[in-house]
Protein backbone atom coordinates (compact mmCIF):
# COMPACT_ATOMS: atom_id res chain seq x y z
CA UNK A 1 0.00 0.00 0.00
CA UNK A 2 1.56 3.49 -0.93
CA UNK A 3 2.07 6.04 1.85
CA UNK A 4 -0.11 8.36 0.46
CA UNK A 5 -2.18 10.03 -2.45
CA UNK A 6 -0.08 10.70 -5.10
CA UNK A 7 -1.11 12.34 -8.63
CA UNK A 8 -2.59 8.81 -9.56
CA UNK A 9 -5.16 8.63 -6.47
CA UNK A 10 -3.48 5.80 -4.83
CA UNK A 11 -4.60 4.52 -1.01
CA UNK A 12 -2.90 6.52 1.93
CA UNK A 13 -0.76 4.47 3.76
CA UNK A 14 -3.30 3.19 7.24
CA UNK A 15 -0.92 1.79 8.81
CA UNK A 16 0.13 5.40 9.61
CA UNK A 17 -0.66 7.33 12.98
CA UNK A 18 -3.93 8.86 11.97
CA UNK A 19 -3.65 11.36 15.45
CA UNK A 20 -0.34 12.31 13.97
CA UNK A 21 -1.59 12.67 10.27
CA UNK A 22 -4.22 14.68 11.88
CA UNK A 23 -1.84 17.12 13.65
CA UNK A 24 0.92 17.55 10.91
CA UNK A 25 -1.98 19.28 8.51
CA UNK A 26 -2.78 21.88 11.18
CA UNK A 27 -0.71 24.45 9.79
CA UNK A 28 -2.26 24.03 6.37
CA UNK A 29 -5.80 24.20 8.26
CA UNK A 30 -5.13 27.29 9.96
CA UNK A 31 -3.68 28.74 6.34
CA UNK A 32 -7.33 27.56 4.61
CA UNK A 33 -9.85 28.31 7.59
CA UNK A 34 -10.04 32.04 6.64
CA UNK A 35 -10.97 30.85 3.23
CA UNK A 36 -13.49 27.57 4.42
CA UNK A 37 -14.90 30.33 6.25
CA UNK A 38 -15.69 32.52 2.93
CA UNK A 39 -16.38 29.63 0.35
CA UNK A 40 -18.89 28.07 2.94
CA UNK A 41 -17.38 24.84 2.30
CA UNK A 42 -13.73 22.89 2.70
CA UNK A 43 -11.19 24.01 0.21
CA UNK A 44 -9.66 21.82 -2.28
CA UNK A 45 -6.10 21.62 -0.77
CA UNK A 46 -7.85 20.92 2.22
CA UNK A 47 -9.90 18.02 0.75
CA UNK A 48 -6.76 16.58 -0.75
CA UNK A 49 -4.97 16.60 2.37
CA UNK A 50 -7.33 14.89 4.07
CA UNK A 51 -7.70 12.41 1.03
CA UNK A 52 -3.88 11.84 1.15
CA UNK A 53 -3.69 11.18 4.61
CA UNK A 54 -6.97 8.99 5.14
CA UNK A 55 -8.64 10.97 7.47
CA UNK A 56 -12.19 10.26 6.07
CA UNK A 57 -11.24 6.41 6.80
CA UNK A 58 -10.62 6.32 10.22
CA UNK A 59 -13.33 3.97 11.20
CA UNK A 60 -13.28 1.75 8.08
CA UNK A 61 -12.44 -1.59 8.15
CA UNK A 62 -8.94 -2.65 6.80
CA UNK A 63 -10.41 -4.91 3.81
CA UNK A 64 -11.56 -1.86 2.94
CA UNK A 65 -8.61 0.46 2.80
CA UNK A 66 -9.47 1.83 6.16
CA UNK A 67 -7.78 2.85 9.45
CA UNK A 68 -10.29 0.67 11.51
CA UNK A 69 -8.42 2.85 14.83
CA UNK A 70 -11.99 2.58 16.95
CA UNK A 71 -14.31 5.02 18.26
CA UNK A 72 -11.63 5.88 21.00
CA UNK A 73 -8.81 7.34 18.79
CA UNK A 74 -11.96 8.75 16.35
CA UNK A 75 -12.58 11.32 19.33
CA UNK A 76 -9.29 12.44 19.60
CA UNK A 77 -8.56 13.07 15.66
CA UNK A 78 -11.86 15.12 15.60
CA UNK A 79 -10.55 16.84 18.56
CA UNK A 80 -6.52 17.71 16.97
CA UNK A 81 -8.72 18.84 13.72
CA UNK A 82 -11.31 20.72 15.63
CA UNK A 83 -9.07 22.50 17.58
CA UNK A 84 -7.66 24.04 14.49
CA UNK A 85 -10.79 24.53 12.05
CA UNK A 86 -14.12 22.76 13.63
CA UNK A 87 -15.48 22.98 9.97
CA UNK A 88 -13.06 20.90 8.67
CA UNK A 89 -13.31 18.28 11.66
CA UNK A 90 -17.42 18.56 11.33
CA UNK A 91 -17.09 17.09 7.68
CA UNK A 92 -14.80 13.92 8.40
CA UNK A 93 -17.20 13.36 11.33
CA UNK A 94 -19.42 13.11 9.09
CA UNK A 95 -18.02 11.58 6.76
CA UNK A 96 -16.54 8.76 9.20
CA UNK A 97 -19.93 8.37 10.98
CA UNK A 98 -21.78 7.82 7.34
CA UNK A 99 -18.81 5.13 6.56
CA UNK A 100 -20.18 2.49 8.93
CA UNK A 101 -23.02 2.04 6.54
CA UNK A 102 -20.50 -0.36 5.13
CA UNK A 103 -20.66 -2.98 7.72
CA UNK A 104 -24.38 -3.21 6.43
CA UNK A 105 -24.21 -3.11 2.91
CA UNK A 106 -23.58 -5.41 0.32
CA UNK A 107 -19.55 -6.63 0.15
CA UNK A 108 -19.86 -5.36 -3.72
CA UNK A 109 -21.23 -2.37 -2.63
CA UNK A 110 -18.61 -1.55 0.00
CA UNK A 111 -16.07 -2.14 -2.29
CA UNK A 112 -17.38 0.29 -5.08
CA UNK A 113 -18.02 3.03 -2.67
CA UNK A 114 -14.79 2.86 -0.32
CA UNK A 115 -12.58 -0.47 -1.43
CA UNK A 116 -11.79 0.67 -5.40
CA UNK A 117 -11.92 4.69 -4.93
CA UNK A 118 -9.75 6.06 -2.95
CA UNK A 119 -11.35 9.39 -3.07
CA UNK A 120 -14.45 7.62 -2.14
CA UNK A 121 -16.50 8.98 1.06
CA UNK A 122 -20.87 8.99 1.58
CA UNK A 123 -22.49 11.35 3.54
CA UNK A 124 -26.06 12.38 3.93
CA UNK A 125 -28.30 14.78 5.71
CA UNK A 126 -29.97 14.37 8.91
CA UNK A 127 -34.06 14.64 8.39
CA UNK A 128 -35.91 11.56 7.24
CA UNK A 129 -37.46 13.81 4.35
CA UNK A 130 -37.84 11.20 1.51
CA UNK A 131 -39.98 8.60 0.25
CA UNK A 132 -39.01 5.37 -1.63
CA UNK A 133 -41.60 3.55 -3.41
CA UNK A 134 -41.25 -0.27 -3.93
CA UNK A 135 -40.81 -1.06 -7.80
CA UNK A 136 -39.22 -4.35 -9.46
CA UNK A 137 -35.41 -4.20 -8.69
CA UNK A 138 -35.40 -1.57 -6.06
CA UNK A 139 -36.81 1.83 -5.28
CA UNK A 140 -38.04 4.94 -6.83
CA UNK A 141 -36.84 7.59 -5.02
CA UNK A 142 -38.05 11.05 -4.02
CA UNK A 143 -36.75 13.55 -1.51
CA UNK A 144 -35.28 16.62 0.10
CA UNK A 145 -32.55 16.21 2.80
CA UNK A 146 -31.05 19.28 4.87
CA UNK A 147 -27.91 19.25 6.79
CA UNK A 148 -25.81 17.27 4.12
CA UNK A 149 -22.46 18.23 6.21
CA UNK A 150 -19.28 17.78 3.94
CA UNK A 151 -21.60 16.28 1.30
CA UNK A 152 -20.14 18.53 -1.80
CA UNK A 153 -16.73 16.76 -1.36
CA UNK A 154 -18.75 13.02 -1.19
CA UNK A 155 -18.60 10.83 -3.78
CA UNK A 156 -22.19 9.15 -2.38
CA UNK A 157 -25.01 10.84 -0.36
CA UNK A 158 -27.75 9.07 1.33
CA UNK A 159 -31.17 9.81 1.68
CA UNK A 160 -33.19 8.72 4.67
CA UNK A 161 -36.61 7.35 3.44
CA UNK A 162 -39.68 5.90 4.81
CA UNK A 163 -40.62 2.82 2.30
CA UNK A 164 -43.89 2.66 0.13
CA UNK A 165 -45.66 0.11 -0.49
CA UNK A 166 -46.89 -0.97 -3.83
CA UNK A 167 -50.66 -0.07 -2.09
CA UNK A 168 -49.37 3.56 -0.96
CA UNK A 169 -49.03 2.15 2.49
CA UNK A 170 -45.46 2.56 4.62
CA UNK A 171 -43.56 -0.63 5.60
CA UNK A 172 -43.60 -0.81 9.50
CA UNK A 173 -41.76 -2.52 11.85
CA UNK A 174 -43.44 -4.71 14.75
CA UNK A 175 -44.59 -1.70 16.58
CA UNK A 176 -45.98 -0.36 13.89
CA UNK A 177 -43.59 2.21 13.43
CA UNK A 178 -42.35 3.26 9.67
CA UNK A 179 -39.76 1.61 8.68
CA UNK A 180 -36.77 3.70 7.70
CA UNK A 181 -34.05 2.53 5.00
CA UNK A 182 -31.27 4.97 3.15
CA UNK A 183 -30.40 5.20 -0.17
CA UNK A 184 -27.62 5.56 -1.89
CA UNK A 185 -26.37 7.18 -4.86
CA UNK A 186 -24.15 8.88 -6.22
CA UNK A 187 -23.64 13.03 -6.24
CA UNK A 188 -24.34 13.23 -9.84
CA UNK A 189 -27.57 12.21 -9.53
CA UNK A 190 -28.56 14.68 -6.82
CA UNK A 191 -29.49 18.73 -6.89
CA UNK A 192 -27.48 20.64 -4.41
CA UNK A 193 -29.54 23.92 -3.16
CA UNK A 194 -27.28 26.55 -1.38
CA UNK A 195 -29.05 26.86 1.91
CA UNK A 196 -26.34 27.06 4.93
CA UNK A 197 -26.39 30.49 5.49
CA UNK A 198 -25.83 30.07 9.55
CA UNK A 199 -23.71 31.38 12.22
CA UNK A 200 -21.18 28.74 12.69
CA UNK A 201 -19.29 25.97 10.74
CA UNK A 202 -20.01 27.84 8.40
CA UNK A 203 -17.14 25.47 6.26
CA UNK A 204 -19.09 22.66 6.49
CA UNK A 205 -21.54 23.21 3.50
CA UNK A 206 -24.00 21.80 5.52
CA UNK A 207 -26.69 22.62 2.39
CA UNK A 208 -29.97 20.72 1.19
CA UNK A 209 -29.83 18.07 -1.73
CA UNK A 210 -32.77 16.74 -3.23
CA UNK A 211 -33.13 13.57 -6.10
CA UNK A 212 -36.69 13.36 -7.88
CA UNK A 213 -38.03 9.93 -9.17
CA UNK A 214 -34.66 8.29 -8.92
CA UNK A 215 -34.51 4.65 -9.15
CA UNK A 216 -32.07 3.22 -6.25
CA UNK A 217 -31.51 -0.38 -6.88
CA UNK A 218 -32.50 -2.74 -3.71
CA UNK A 219 -28.31 -3.41 -3.02
CA UNK A 220 -27.80 0.57 -2.79
CA UNK A 221 -29.97 0.52 0.43
CA UNK A 222 -29.28 0.24 3.69
CA UNK A 223 -31.46 0.09 7.38
CA UNK A 224 -28.40 0.97 9.64
CA UNK A 225 -27.67 -0.54 13.03
CA UNK A 226 -29.91 -3.63 12.32
CA UNK A 227 -27.86 -6.68 13.25
CA UNK A 228 -30.15 -8.62 10.88
CA UNK A 229 -28.75 -7.21 8.33
CA UNK A 230 -25.39 -6.46 9.41
CA UNK A 231 -22.37 -7.82 6.62
CA UNK A 232 -19.28 -7.71 8.51
CA UNK A 233 -18.77 -9.90 12.01
CA UNK A 234 -16.34 -7.59 13.53
CA UNK A 235 -16.86 -6.66 17.39
CA UNK A 236 -16.63 -2.52 16.03
CA UNK A 237 -20.20 -3.23 14.81
CA UNK A 238 -21.72 -3.39 17.87
CA UNK A 239 -21.50 -0.17 18.42
CA UNK A 240 -23.86 2.05 16.41
CA UNK A 241 -23.60 5.18 13.99
CA UNK A 242 -25.41 6.77 17.16
CA UNK A 243 -22.44 5.76 19.00
CA UNK A 244 -19.74 7.18 16.79
CA UNK A 245 -21.93 10.11 16.11
CA UNK A 246 -22.18 11.20 19.49
CA UNK A 247 -18.43 10.74 20.64
CA UNK A 248 -17.31 12.03 17.45
CA UNK A 249 -19.05 15.13 17.49
CA UNK A 250 -18.13 15.83 21.45
CA UNK A 251 -14.68 15.22 20.15
CA UNK A 252 -15.19 18.56 17.77
CA UNK A 253 -17.06 20.38 20.52
CA UNK A 254 -14.29 19.46 22.69
CA UNK A 255 -11.54 20.48 20.41
CA UNK A 256 -12.91 23.77 19.99
CA UNK A 257 -12.79 24.21 23.51
CA UNK A 258 -9.06 23.07 23.82
CA UNK A 259 -8.43 25.69 21.02
CA UNK A 260 -10.02 28.29 22.72
CA UNK A 261 -8.20 27.60 26.09
CA UNK A 262 -5.14 27.38 24.68
CA UNK A 263 -5.18 30.71 22.78
CA UNK A 264 -6.29 32.01 25.98
CA UNK A 265 -3.40 30.88 27.61
CA UNK A 266 -0.95 32.30 24.61
CA UNK A 267 -2.95 35.68 24.97
CA UNK A 268 -1.98 35.89 28.71
CA UNK A 269 1.79 35.83 28.06
CA UNK A 270 1.39 39.21 26.00
CA UNK A 271 -1.85 40.85 27.08
CA UNK A 272 -1.93 43.53 29.87
CA UNK A 273 -5.55 44.61 30.41
CA UNK A 274 -6.44 48.36 30.50
CA UNK A 275 -6.65 50.11 33.23
CA UNK A 276 -4.08 47.48 34.70
CA UNK A 277 -0.88 46.99 35.57
CA UNK A 278 0.03 43.58 35.15
CA UNK A 279 -0.05 41.04 32.33
CA UNK A 280 -2.98 38.99 32.32
CA UNK A 281 -1.11 35.47 33.40
CA UNK A 282 -0.09 37.43 36.27
CA UNK A 283 -3.23 38.02 37.70
CA UNK A 284 -4.20 35.25 40.68
CA UNK A 285 -7.70 35.09 39.59
CA UNK A 286 -6.62 33.83 35.64
CA UNK A 287 -4.66 31.55 37.44
CA UNK A 288 -7.33 30.13 39.52
CA UNK A 289 -10.12 30.22 36.28
CA UNK A 290 -7.56 28.87 34.12
CA UNK A 291 -7.08 26.13 36.22
CA UNK A 292 -10.55 25.09 36.93
CA UNK A 293 -11.64 25.33 32.86
CA UNK A 294 -8.54 22.84 32.46
CA UNK A 295 -10.68 20.76 34.59
CA UNK A 296 -13.63 20.77 33.46
CA UNK A 297 -12.54 20.16 29.53
CA UNK A 298 -10.37 17.40 31.09
CA UNK A 299 -12.90 15.41 32.98
CA UNK A 300 -15.78 15.93 30.27
CA UNK A 301 -13.49 14.20 28.20
CA UNK A 302 -12.01 11.54 30.75
CA UNK A 303 -15.85 10.79 31.00
CA UNK A 304 -15.92 10.13 27.47
CA UNK A 305 -12.73 8.22 26.65
CA UNK A 306 -14.17 5.99 29.84
CA UNK A 307 -17.53 5.59 28.75
CA UNK A 308 -15.74 4.26 24.94
CA UNK A 309 -13.84 2.14 26.79
CA UNK A 310 -16.60 0.39 29.29
CA UNK A 311 -18.42 -0.44 25.88
CA UNK A 312 -15.55 -2.03 24.10
CA UNK A 313 -14.90 -3.84 27.98
CA UNK A 314 -18.80 -4.86 27.39
CA UNK A 315 -18.80 -6.00 23.91
CA UNK A 316 -15.76 -8.47 24.36
CA UNK A 317 -17.44 -9.84 27.83
CA UNK A 318 -20.59 -10.66 26.40
CA UNK A 319 -20.65 -10.11 22.24
CA UNK A 320 -22.74 -7.15 22.08
CA UNK A 321 -23.35 -3.33 23.54
CA UNK A 322 -25.92 -3.17 26.51
CA UNK A 323 -27.67 -0.68 27.80
CA UNK A 324 -25.70 0.91 30.42
CA UNK A 325 -23.08 1.21 28.27
CA UNK A 326 -24.86 3.69 25.87
CA UNK A 327 -26.59 5.17 27.93
CA UNK A 328 -22.81 6.00 29.80
CA UNK A 329 -21.57 7.08 26.03
CA UNK A 330 -24.73 9.12 25.63
CA UNK A 331 -24.39 10.98 28.57
CA UNK A 332 -20.60 11.30 28.64
CA UNK A 333 -21.17 12.72 25.18
CA UNK A 334 -23.92 15.10 25.84
CA UNK A 335 -22.50 16.03 28.86
CA UNK A 336 -18.89 16.93 27.28
CA UNK A 337 -20.65 19.06 24.74
CA UNK A 338 -21.78 21.12 26.90
CA UNK A 339 -19.02 21.71 29.24
CA UNK A 340 -16.58 22.39 26.36
CA UNK A 341 -18.95 25.60 25.73
CA UNK A 342 -18.96 26.66 29.10
CA UNK A 343 -14.76 26.26 28.99
CA UNK A 344 -15.41 28.22 25.20
CA UNK A 345 -17.37 30.72 26.85
CA UNK A 346 -14.77 31.45 29.63
CA UNK A 347 -11.97 31.59 27.18
CA UNK A 348 -13.87 34.54 25.02
CA UNK A 349 -15.03 36.32 27.92
CA UNK A 350 -11.26 36.48 29.35
CA UNK A 351 -9.89 37.20 26.10
CA UNK A 352 -11.67 40.71 26.11
CA UNK A 353 -11.82 43.34 23.57
CA UNK A 354 -9.42 41.10 21.61
CA UNK A 355 -11.86 38.27 20.72
CA UNK A 356 -14.13 40.43 19.40
CA UNK A 357 -12.90 40.95 15.82
CA UNK A 358 -13.19 38.87 13.06
CA UNK A 359 -9.26 38.23 12.55
CA UNK A 360 -9.12 36.73 16.19
CA UNK A 361 -9.32 32.76 16.56
CA UNK A 362 -12.14 33.92 19.62
CA UNK A 363 -14.48 34.88 17.31
CA UNK A 364 -14.69 32.09 14.94
CA UNK A 365 -14.32 29.51 17.27
CA UNK A 366 -17.47 31.03 19.64
CA UNK A 367 -19.43 30.92 16.50
CA UNK A 368 -18.72 27.19 15.62
CA UNK A 369 -18.90 26.05 19.40
CA UNK A 370 -22.43 27.58 19.42
CA UNK A 371 -23.55 26.03 16.41
CA UNK A 372 -21.92 22.57 17.34
CA UNK A 373 -24.07 22.23 20.29
CA UNK A 374 -27.11 23.13 18.91
CA UNK A 375 -26.65 19.64 16.89
CA UNK A 376 -29.02 16.93 17.76
CA UNK A 377 -25.90 15.39 19.60
CA UNK A 378 -25.86 18.27 22.23
CA UNK A 379 -29.52 18.85 22.63
CA UNK A 380 -30.33 18.65 26.56
CA UNK A 381 -32.82 16.36 26.44
CA UNK A 382 -30.73 13.43 26.54
CA UNK A 383 -29.83 13.90 30.09
CA UNK A 384 -33.32 13.22 31.02
CA UNK A 385 -33.26 9.69 29.24
CA UNK A 386 -29.92 8.86 31.39
CA UNK A 387 -31.90 10.05 34.22
CA UNK A 388 -34.46 7.46 33.39
CA UNK A 389 -32.57 4.66 32.93
CA UNK A 390 -31.07 5.55 36.55
CA UNK A 391 -34.38 5.35 37.96
CA UNK A 392 -35.09 2.29 36.56
CA UNK A 393 -37.34 3.12 33.56
CA UNK A 394 -36.77 2.48 30.05
CA UNK A 395 -35.42 5.60 28.47
CA UNK A 396 -37.44 6.85 25.86
CA UNK A 397 -35.09 8.63 23.38
CA UNK A 398 -34.46 7.00 19.62
CA UNK A 399 -30.21 8.74 20.19
CA UNK A 400 -29.46 5.96 23.15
Amino acid sequence: MKAALDDTGTFADTAADPLAAARAIAPLLRDEAPKIETLGQLTPPVVDALHARGLYRLLLPRHLHGYGIGIEAFVKVMEALAAVDASTAWCVGQGNGCSMAAGYVEPAVAREIWGDDPRGVLAWGFQVEGRAKVVTGGYLVNGKWAFGSGGHHATWMGGHCHVELPDGSLLTDCDGKPIERTMLFRQDQLTWSSTWDVVGLRGSGSDTYTVTNLFVPEPYTVRRDVPEERRIDDAFYQFSTTSAYSCGFAGVSMGIARGMLDALKLLAQTKKPSHTERMLRDSPVMHHLIAENEAVLRSARAFVLEAIRDGEDCIRRNGTLDLESKVMMRLASTTAIQRAKQVAEFAYHEAGATAIFASSTFERKMRDIHASTQQVQGRTGHIESCGQYFLGLNPTARFI
